[in-house]
């Protein structure tokens, strides 16, 4: 990975502003681009002190590619990473913490998506594999609408080897599965957990089902066999906090 990536769109960028300034080492505006929220961006970028320049199209273009811009590209630091040993230093599993494990998600817009849904759902982190993972790229942070900022990724060399580790630490695996008996919302989830997300094509590989305690299926009507990644894990991350946030009878 270079020294510097791109990010584009004004969630994104402003959400990197507000809780990552100190990552954003430049900014471009396409011409004539208004609208509140550019201004909004603006004035955070002055606040951390952060050069902004105005340029045409064909300058974001370059930057970026033929995306959706909407009219603003930053320059940012490399995505900073976190060690399993690093993130779990900073966990009490007392608490039941929820981390996502992805088994090689490569669609930047299902990566994108899955941890803008960790985040809102109060997901303590995300763990991805080193090789065969979509990395934090500039269209990741633009499908998560900036919320890779406000939740630790977690890189491991060897994902077996950090599903280990995890339950070593006191940590439940459960993996999802067209195969599984046992309906998503029938599962207990009262203890602290690793919720594994398969791939776009292959799902929960053999060998990373291996390390999994429990496995869940989301039921499907009108013969469908199964359903994006990111809706998949948004449903069980739901039916987590639905379960933790319900009051005893």
């Amino acid at each position: 990975m270079s020294d510097n990536e791109c990010i584009y769109g004004r969630n994104a960028v402003r959400e990197m502003l507000t809780h990552q300034p100190d990552r954003v080492t430049k900014l471009y505006i396409r011409e004539h681009t208004k609208g509140s929220t550019i201004r909004e961006i603006e004035d955070l970028a002055s606040a951390g002190r952060i050069p902004v320049q105005t340029v045409p199209g064909r300058k974001l273009n370059d930057l970026v590619g033929s995306v959706n811009d909407q009219g603003v590209v930053a320059m940012i630091s490399a995505t900073p990473y976190l060690s399993l040993e690093e993130w779990l230093e900073t966990i009490d599993t007392a608490d039941n913490p929820v981390i996502i494990a992805l088994d090689e998600v490569e669609d930047p817009h299902n990566f994108g998506a899955i941890i803008r849904t960790a985040a809102a759902a109060g997901v303590r982190g995300i763990l991805v594999p080193k090789h065969r993972q979509a990395p934090v790229s500039g269209a990741v942070m633009k499908a998560s609408a900036g919320a890779a900022g406000r939740i630790p990724v977690i890189r491991a060399g060897n994902l077996k080897q950090s599903l280990q580790m995890l339950k070593d630490a006191g940590f439940w695996v459960c993996g999802t599965s067209m195969d599984a008996k046992t309906r998503f919302w029938d599962q207990r989830y009262d203890m602290p957990l690793v919720l594994v997300i398969g791939g776009e094509d292959k799902g929960i590989r053999k060998k990373t089902r291996d390390y999994c305690d429990m496995f869940v299926h989301i039921p499907m009507q009108n013969q469908l066999e199964s359903l994006n990644a990111s809706v998949s894990c948004a449903l069980v991350c739901y039916e987590v906090l639905r379960q933790r946030k319900m009051k005893p009878e």
